[in-house]
């Protein structure tokens, strides 16, 4: 059986394509409605990871899902300026211009920061906010794990000739159960060689360890604006098992986002979309039963759980 195969059953969407600071940006957009769920993920994954997101919601919401520069289907160019604000900027680029409104952004890793600041550059067309194990600070800590692959001839060779960072994700970032075949074969797909896994090797290279890096400060500036979004309904939905955004991280954006409610799963990890798929679909369902009432006019009318 061709490889690709093993996974396509899952991911049966019409690709389409956005053109991106001079590349193919890919992006799947299943659904129609006045509402969009905008769907960002991190790395090493790619818009496969929503792909229960779409089925459980196109049918009353439009729903996209974007590949970022070097991830998933998009283009993968070897020299290109991958940081978190091109990424953001990219995003941002899409939205503008699939003319997209009343968004609820879904962000998990990486897919946090970038979505969160291409949301501030287009607040009034938000009306929710979904996060899952990300962050949207300068990193407290990061674990050895991933600081032994920043070394800077190592790490290239290890994520980029060994897959040592996408391969072991599909084990390392699950708790509570193992991927399915498919599911893991869905999400290495993308990632196959030296030259398709650049993104990866970049978006490790991009965690800020300093303020003198590149990608702190504004960071910095994402935390503070996070007070400013308190009159969009937001929820935390978290695998506490995760080593890499342990709760604390969710904890932080609680501190600066108190209106958000809280929904930890015990026992998912890192991957909590795939470690707790039923959890975190129902969860994001009732959240917009919620917030779709006629008396659901601001975020406080959520109390924290």
């Amino acid at each position: 059986m061709n490889s690709d195969a093993i996974w396509q059953n899952e991911y049966p969407f019409t690709s389409r394509w956005h053109e991106a600071d001079g590349h193919r940006y890919h992006f799947i957009s299943e659904g129609a409605g006045d509402q969009t769920i905008l769907a960002v993920h991190g790395n090493p994954t790619w818009s496969f990871y929503w792909r229960n997101v779409v089925q459980r919601f196109s049918d009353s919401r439009r729903v996209v899902a974007v590949d970022h520069i070097g991830c998933g289907m998009s283009d993968k160019p070897q020299e290109y300026d991958y940081c978190l604000e091109t990424h953001a900027a990219n995003l941002s680029s899409l939205i503008e211009a699939e003319d997209l409104r009343r968004i609820t952004l879904l962000a998990h890793d990486w897919g946090g920061a970038i979505g969160l600041l291409a949301l501030t550059k287009h607040v009034d067309r938000f009306e929710r906010i979904v996060l899952l194990n990300t962050g949207a600070f300068p990193p407290p800590y990061v674990p050895w794990r991933i600081g032994v692959l920043r070394c800077p001839v190592l790490g290239p060779l290890a994520i980029r000739g060994l897959n040592a960072f996408a391969g072991p994700a599909v084990t390392m970032a699950m708790s509570r159960r193992s991927l399915s075949p498919e599911a893991r074969a869905g999400l290495l797909a993308p990632y196959k060689n030296w030259a398709d896994r650049v993104a990866i090797d970049r978006f490790v290279q991009d965690i800020p360890m300093s303020p003198s890096h590149r990608t702190w400060q504004p960071l910095e500036r994402l935390e503070a604006a996070l007070p400013s979004l308190s009159h969009l309904p937001t929820m935390l939905i978290w695998g506490m098992k995760d080593w890499c955004f342990r709760p604390e991280c969710m904890d932080r954006i609680k501190k600066s986002m108190p209106h958000a409610q809280t929904v930890p799963i015990a026992d998912a990890g890192h991957y909590v979309m795939e470690d707790a798929t039923e959890e975190v679909l129902d969860s994001i369902g009732s959240f917009f039963q919620s917030t779709d009432a006629p008396s659901a006019t601001s975020a406080t009318s959520h109390p924290s759980t």
